[in-house]
């Protein structure tokens, strides 16, 4: 049945690699489960209820990447997109928490419509090839950032913003052991590398006294998730500030995705000379489904997670490993406290060794172009700069038709790029005049 429904041989991998690749991605991305409550709460919604709704949102939009387009992503409430819901929306602009939650289902229905139509498969065709061979390792960098604070080995500094962390951290440690030890591991071929490692530097971890194993019993049902659940409010639809809400949360999701789904899909091999996959209005609609349905259980605009990278990094191919993460998050319903004790330090060296492979790609840049090279080189550098996939993706296009258009290289500009271009202008002047 797996056979049939997710190609295995025809993906060259197998029901344990599927497996173990899926619960990589879980524990690379289960910070989530914490994160998101924890943020979206600010706003004045139910925390308990936010664990529950975190959780079943990523298990809906994981289940539909999973069947739908049968790739290896998974997907969850996104970061930033969780921030810019709670103190921009909520306690910047003064909103109800409700008009937030409405302008995201509203968002997800759009995506739906613009799937449907094939616009978001045209923005994806139209994004010039140097751009879409800087995603992958734009989005290395950033994996590689996210894993060096984890580590506690890059903390912010008030003069210099960053430097290196205390040696004396016994964080680092557990990080720098991981590292090693799932490095050798990896060289060695063995099989469930990145899982040996994230086992035993929280073993490590919870030996030097840095995590408490469960007290009591770790199995509990989940939260009442009634609080949250559909609590839409209409009367601001057709307002200005919901027009740029909507409009906000359409932008960085749709580059995020984009962003991720190019990156990731690129590192399985099933991008063509061009940097497209057959599969991607499946896997775009999938994502449309996720924030619908996000939207309806509670939470912020759901997206595909860049994380997915750690579960392609030890084999996975298919839906597998998106069903296997999915059904780790609904296992984490009843055993939080089992599942939440995993260390972010722990992760952090499949996130650093995800960085690692994902640069590869570099080598396919032309860099003796300078029309071609600049572009590139900013995607890469605002990624990891800006904290942001869709930043780079915005620095990268604007330059690349500027470049193109004042070298007199207009055949290179498609018509669709040149509206992706004005639409990125009105984005950054809104931002500059700080309506959002």
């Amino acid at each position: 049945m797996l056979e049939k429904i997710f190609k295995l041989k025809q993906n060259k991998t197998t029901v344990r690699t599927e497996l173990v690749a899926g619960i990589i991605t879980f524990l690379t991305m289960s910070y989530i489960l914490v994160v998101n409550p924890n943020i979206l709460s600010a706003s004045g919604m139910d925390k308990a209820a936010l664990f529950t709704a975190t959780a079943l949102a990523s298990v809906l939009g994981t289940l539909f990447m999973a069947f739908i387009p049968n790739l290896p992503i998974a997907q969850a409430p996104g970061m930033g997109l969780n921030s810019f819901f709670a103190f921009s929306v909520v306690l910047g602009l003064g909103y109800s928490w409700q008009m937030a939650l409405t302008a995201v289902f509203i968002e997800g229905i759009i995506f739906v419509l613009l799937t449907f139509f094939n616009v978001r498969e045209l923005i994806v065709k139209s994004i010039p090839n140097t751009i879409k061979n800087a995603i992958p390792v734009g989005i290395g960098l950033f994996i590689t950032f996210l894993g060096l604070q984890n580590a506690g080995l890059i903390v912010r500094d008030e003069n210099t913003m960053l430097t290196l962390g205390a040696m004396s951290n016994p964080h680092v440690w557990v990080a720098t052991l991981g590292l090693i030890l799932t490095a050798v591991l990896y060289f060695k071929k063995v099989h469930g590398a990145f899982l040996i490692g994230i086992v035993a530097a929280t073993l490590f971890a919870i030996t030097l006294g840095l995590v408490q194993l469960p007290e009591g019993n770790i199995i509990s049902l989940p939260p009442d998730i009634s609080p949250i659940f559909m609590q839409f409010e209409w009367q601001h639809i057709f307002t200005p500030d919901m027009v740029i809400v909507v409009f906000t949360f359409l932008f960085v999701n749709l580059f995020d995705t984009i962003g991720t789904l190019l990156g990731v899909a690129s590192k399985i091999g099933l991008t063509d000379k061009d940097g497209n996959f057959p599969q991607i209005k499946k896997a775009l609609f999938a994502d449309a489904l996720g924030t619908t349905f996000g939207a309806v259980l509670g939470t912020s605009t759901v997206t595909s997670y860049v994380e997915s990278a750690s579960g392609v990094a030890v084999g996975g191919r298919t839906g597998l490993t998106a069903l296997s993460t999915a059904t780790m998050f609904t296992l984490a319903l009843f055993l939080a406290p089992l599942f939440l004790m995993v260390p972010a330090s722990a992760t952090a060296p499949a996130l650093i060794l995800v960085g690692l492979f994902m640069i590869t790609s570099v080598v396919k840049i032309n860099f003796d172009n300078m029309t071609e090279a600049l572009p590139a080189f900013l995607t890469i550098v605002m990624m990891p700069f800006a904290f942001s996939i869709a930043q780079g993706i915005v620095f990268g296009m604007l330059s690349f038709v500027l470049l193109k258009a004042l070298s007199g290289k207009w055949s290179h500009i498609s018509v669709t790029m040149w509206v992706i271009f004005v639409l990125f202008i009105v984005k950054l002047v809104l931002d500059g005049m700080n309506v959002l």
